[in-house]
């Protein structure tokens, strides 16, 4: 056994310093009315005693706890299997950390874990909250609308969904989405003008609206396509490798003469490959394919590469931090560091950045 070891107190700072206690804790928090000869002792007497503040008294004093929850409406099977997951975290991560906030990690398995995230969120343990991968039933931003807490959304909200798509009756939500349906639109134009008339789509779970946006851009190009509107063009999947295999599977039984595949996600692709592969379709000659999100370790590794819609993913992730961390919307009209500047959706709160079709081999 080790005895423990003590840690230096407040006042065994302000006693090295020559300072009151009172004087050293306002230092230690940040706050305002110490001259700075004064600050400055305080923070050397800091650093010679290895002093580190009790983050529960400080939070008492400053009201902050240096937190954000990380809300993924996925179960963790999902979320360890998807790098999309991974990059969006990680932008985020990088944000936070600069700004020396600790990340918390909450995930949900079902309607259970939606009461248990609600209650810590209310609990008053965060600052904020950073939400992604919605679906359209989920009682998440109710709840969290509930709990009080400041909040950013990745993805454009679909509940309470106007015509228009903007969230009605929602003015507050602040959200951070890349040009989706922009994106479907190029991806599938790329195919018109290589000559492709009968292009498939591959969907994500329409209950998301990222997936639902790249349908309606799939379709804003397929309408000036003879025979574009084929309902049997189009299978719904669920944004994972064996989802796209199987969805593709259907699409060559319904349409066997297809000669193109726009997948909804980089994921889906790669199962679509494999099936076409399998089946003797030669890519790009016989069927041309493209995906969407541009993640490194998937396109650049497909047979042959994968040409793609690159999203900014971690550019999301880290703008998200920015807005919650700078108090909502302040600041979110900048440009950003990777994909060019960032844009207002009107007045809905929501910050659109720019996609860009990455030309590689399979399309």
């Amino acid at each position: 056994m080790t005895e423990a070891v003590s840690r230096p107190t407040l006042e065994a700072v302000a006693a090295l310093a020559g300072v009151s206690r009172a004087t050293v804790s306002r230092v230690v928090n940040g706050a305002d009315g110490v001259r700075e000869p004064l600050a400055e002792r305080v923070r050397r007497a800091v650093a010679e005693l290895g002093y580190v503040p009790n983050q529960a008294a400080r939070s008492l004093v400053t009201k902050r706890h240096d937190a954000v929850a990380v809300v993924i409406a996925e179960p963790e099977t999902r979320v360890f299997a998807d790098p999309f997951f991974a990059l969006q975290l990680r932008g985020i991560s990088k944000e936070l950390t600069a700004h020396d906030n600790q990340l918390v990690l909450l995930l949900t398995e079902g309607r259970d874990d939606h009461a248990r995230v609600a209650r810590y969120l209310a609990g008053g343990h965060v600052d904020g909250a950073l939400v992604f991968s919605l679906h359209l039933d989920d009682p998440l931003p109710g709840l969290i609308q509930a709990a009080g807490v400041p909040t950013v959304f990745g993805g454009r909200p679909g509940w309470g969904s106007g015509a228009d798509g903007s969230p009605r009756g929602n003015p507050g939500v602040v959200y951070v989405d890349c040009d989706n349906r922009g994106g479907a639109r190029t991806a599938v134009r790329h195919l018109v003008e290589l000559g492709r008339s009968r292009v498939a789509h591959i969907t994500g779970p329409l209950d998301q609206t990222s997936a639902a946006d790249r349908l309606d851009g799939y379709r804003d190009v397929m309408a000036g396509v003879p025979g574009g509107g084929d309902p049997r063009l189009v299978v719904e999947s669920d944004f994972t490798p064996a989802g796209g295999e199987h969805a593709m599977r259907e699409l060559l039984a319904r349409r066997p003469d297809l000669d193109a595949v726009f997948a909804a996600n980089d994921l889906t692709a790669l199962g679509a490959l494999r099936v076409l592969r399998e089946s003797g379709r030669r890519v790009p000659e016989d069927v041309a394919v493209i995906g969407f999100d541009d993640m490194g370790p998937v396109a650049e590794q497909t047979d042959p590469p994968l040409t793609t819609v690159r999203q900014e993913i971690e550019e999301v992730g880290r703008l998200m931090a920015r807005l919650l961390l700078r108090g909502g919307a302040s600041g979110a009209g900048e440009g950003t560091e990777a994909g060019g500047p960032a844009s207002r959706n009107g007045a809905d709160g929501g910050v659109i950045l720019p996609t860009t079709l990455i030309r590689r081999a399979s399309a």
